[in-house]
């Protein structure tokens, strides 16, 4: 099959350029180049992009799909049908499933259902400990077919299991991505320990638990050589600590999620009071409610935000993950004392492109770097080429103006904190490996 996408500015060579785009397969043609598409493909199905812009399609290092364990919250299916519809080719899956994949007979289960439901490229992380119980560590040898190794949602508290972890990782040539945060240091509960806390009337989570076991594990992933990724960061002290990290030479790379660059804790403490009272938004539009702005770690401090803003735009921050991790709604319905965990495929994008390229924060080119250049650079995820290839793209109008509407998600999840925003930026079209699995 040959499809013909005439009229776009396409990103090649880092910088966008008008031409039109031959996708054969896994190949792709550009008329920039001097092709005559007129002649080769008489038999093309065709597109007008006149206006539009066409990506590569982009990669998130941190999702959840919930399969196997929990397909109520989620399925390979929908989860990989949500990142379609987000511009997404390629997406590495967290190990907190049930069974774990903490050995090859438990990874297979997972690899099963990707090669039977998957429409894109699904890419699972295998655990770093056996259960993600942090007991013993996982049959490491036996999960070569995993992008990288990560315990999300608990923290690695044992030093001596870290570092063999990492050594076995770098071995393997494998990233050790980690989710930090010492419980014993969380010293509250749901929201940040600030003014989202203040207004819930208790004790919050400290910045401390997730910037201390960042410290540790930079001194380990200094010791070891191994390649090491931070997960979702989301306080000034862990930005500083990985831009030192970088300058002394460390092999480290990190991520942080749209709502930590674009939220703080003022506008989680400004939802909670409005749940209290059940106040409406001014056009009248009804959320879902508090359950969309919990998540872990939390929505930190304005403060925070700003120096998250800053690593991003000095490239201490390489790169943008969702945390996808969607939940069932009687689960979330139960607001700050449901689980936590928020969606964000769908809409990554356009309240990136809204929130930061519009208002001139960062170029538009610095937004493909962080979800499509440097997560596929750095796991190796297809040719990681400034430029659309291997027939992987998306086609955005960048001039539509929408709301968001979770109930028009993909996703079996409905609860994201940009719940009716405005925004700019609509998916019309993904291609994958030269098949179309998404068109609006």
């Amino acid at each position: 099959m040959e499809t013909l996408l005439l009229g776009a500015k396409v990103y090649i060579d880092g910088k966008f350029k008008l031409t039109d785009v031959l996708v054969r397969d896994r190949d792709i043609f550009f008329s920039s180049e001097g092709a005559d598409f007129s002649e080769s493909a008489p038999s093309a199905v065709i597109f007008d992009f006149s206006n539009k812009y066409i990506f590569p399609g982009f990669a998130d290092v941190h999702v959840h799909f919930r399969e196997p364990g929990f397909l109520y919250k989620e399925d390979i299916a929908t989860g990989s049908m949500s990142a379609a519809a987000g511009g997404y080719t390629h997406v590495c899956t967290m190990p907190n499933l049930n069974p774990v994949p903490d050995s090859y007979e438990n990874l297979k289960v997972q690899l099963d259902a990707i090669k039977e439901k998957a429409v894109i490229n699904v890419l699972p992380f295998g655990s770093v400990t056996k259960g993600e119980k942090g007991e013993s560590l996982a049959e490491l040898d036996e999960l070569k077919d995993c992008i990288g190794f990560s315990d999300d949602g608990v923290g690695v508290v044992n030093d001596d299991f870290m570092r063999t972890a990492m050594l076995k990782a770098k071995a393997m040539n494998k990233v050790i991505s980690a989710h930090c945060e010492y419980k014993s240091l969380m010293g509250g509960k749901n929201v940040h320990a600030g003014k989202a806390a203040e207004a819930a009337g208790y004790e919050g989570i400290s910045s401390e638990s997730e910037w201390k076991m960042i410290e540790r594990d930079i001194a380990l992933a200094k010791e070891t050589g191994c390649k090491y990724h931070v997960c979702h960061i989301s306080t000034k002290e862990s930005v500083e600590l990985i831009r030192k990290a970088k300058a002394e030479g460390v092999d480290i790379t990190c991520e942080t999620g749209p709502h930590y660059l674009l939220l703080s804790d003022d506008t989680v403490a400004c939802e909670i009071r409005k749940s209290a009272s059940g106040e409406e938004s001014e056009d009248g539009y009804k959320t879902r409610g508090i359950g969309r702005m919990k998540m872990n770690p939390p929505i930190r401090s304005e403060e925070d935000r700003k120096a998250l803003i800053e690593g991003l735009l000095d490239g201490t921050i390489d790169m943008l993950a969702t945390d996808h991790a969607p939940h069932g709604e009687e689960e979330k319905m139960k607001g700050l004392d449901g689980p936590m965990g928020v969606v964000g495929l769908e809409c990554a994008f356009p309240v990136m492109y809204t929130g930061l390229v519009k208002k001139g924060i960062i170029s538009l080119e610095k937004l493909i770097e962080i979800m499509y250049v440097n997560p596929v650079k750095r796991f190796a995820i297809g040719s990681g080429e400034k430029t659309v290839n291997n027939g992987n793209l998306t086609v955005f109008d960048l001039d539509e103006e929408y709301r968001i509407i979770p109930d028009n998600f993909m996703s079996k999840g409905r609860y994201t904190p940009f719940d009716g925003k405005m925004v700019y930026g609509k998916c019309l079209m993904t291609m994958c490996d030269g098949k179309i699995v998404y068109q609006a």
